[in-house]
């Protein structure tokens, strides 16, 4: 089913203002998380990288408590809601617009009670039934993303017919249920979940072909960051896979080909080179807008200044 896009979509102002690609940074308050578990475990340090993520270029901060690396263990309801509550409400106290990762509906709900506005959601409502209620009476907006089975089994899910089509149809079928439970379909935006349920091959069709995904209707967040996928390609001797922190020039990569293709966000680790990315493509599309209008058989002028010259605080 396809969902005709609103531009009545009831995201934060901070999320609609800028007409670019948005910056996910990602706040890992977990132990053991694939990339950076552990470092960010204390709620002050948390914090402080929270704020760190914001100054490097941030639109949101994505807080999450859980552990959703392959063959990772599931912590109870109590441990996670005491990794990221006081997390959240620090950061959303600063007037940081925060985003919840979690599976479950009881954390969604205290999250958004602390000030989260966003629910991230790597099962797209399929791991607690509750979920779709939450989201659906708390307005808030709603990151489904395709999601197979949670990560102690998302690998043996692995099979596709055609990884893109899968994808796709999983999703639609996602929205479907949800609207059906009772949640706006504005609120809504998808993910092709890179990486869960998908061995490497098979993520770089859904990162080349966006525009299908994006043929629902609905924005589309993408999730490369650090990604096992990035560690094989970039594979040296002796070195397979690289390690994730050697990932990062390779996700800003992504992210520029992401923020081309008209991704509506991008998660990612290190903030500063995907929010340099996306700034410049912004830049990049509005120089070829202006050059298209010029070239009309209408003719005009071209502007003095282009459209998006004021960067944000930056010097043009």
């Amino acid at each position: 089913m396809l969902h005709p896009t609103s531009s009545r979509l009831p995201l934060p102002s901070s999320l609609t203002a800028l007409e670019r690609t948005l910056v996910l940074g990602v706040v890992n308050v977990t132990p053991d998380s694939f990339s950076d578990g552990g470092e960010w475990f204390e709620p002050d340090a948390a914090i402080a990288h929270g704020y760190e993520l914001l100054a490097d270029g941030a639109d949101l901060l994505d807080v999450g408590g859980e552990s959703t690396r392959p063959g990772a263990v599931r912590v109870d309801e109590t441990e996670e809601l005491r990794r990221v509550l006081p997390v959240i409400e620090a950061l959303a106290a600063t007037g940081a617009t925060v985003s919840v990762d979690t599976t479950r509906a009881r954390v969604a709900e205290r999250a958004l009670e602390a000030g989260a506005r966003v629910v991230n959601d790597v099962s797209g409502g399929l791991a607690d039934p509750a979920m779709a209620q939450v989201v659906a009476d708390s307005g808030a907006v709603f990151v489904a993303m395709h999601w197979r089975g949670h990560a102690d089994v998302m690998d043996a899910n692995a099979r596709y017919d055609d990884v893109v089509l899968d994808v796709r149809d999983e999703l639609a079928a996602r929205v479907d249920a949800l609207v059906g439970a009772g949640v706006d379909v504005r609120q809504l935006v998808l993910d092709p979940g890179l990486g869960f349920a998908k061995p490497g091959v098979d993520n770089w069709p859904l990162l080349a072909n966006l525009d299908v995904l994006q043929s629902l209707g609905l924005p589309v967040l993408v999730g490369a960051s650090r990604k096992r996928f990035l560690g094989h390609l970039l594979a040296r001797p002796g070195v397979d896979p690289v390690p994730p922190t050697e990932r990062d020039a390779a996700t800003a990569a992504l992210t520029t080909l992401c923020a081309a293709q008209g991704a509506w966000a991008v998660r990612v680790h290190d903030v500063r080179p995907s929010a340099d990315a996306v700034r410049v493509v912004a830049r990049w599309q509005d120089v070829r807008a202006s050059r298209a209008a010029f070239s009309a058989p209408t003719g005009g002028a071209l502007p003095g200044a282009l459209p998006g010259a004021q960067q944000e605080g930056r010097p043009s």
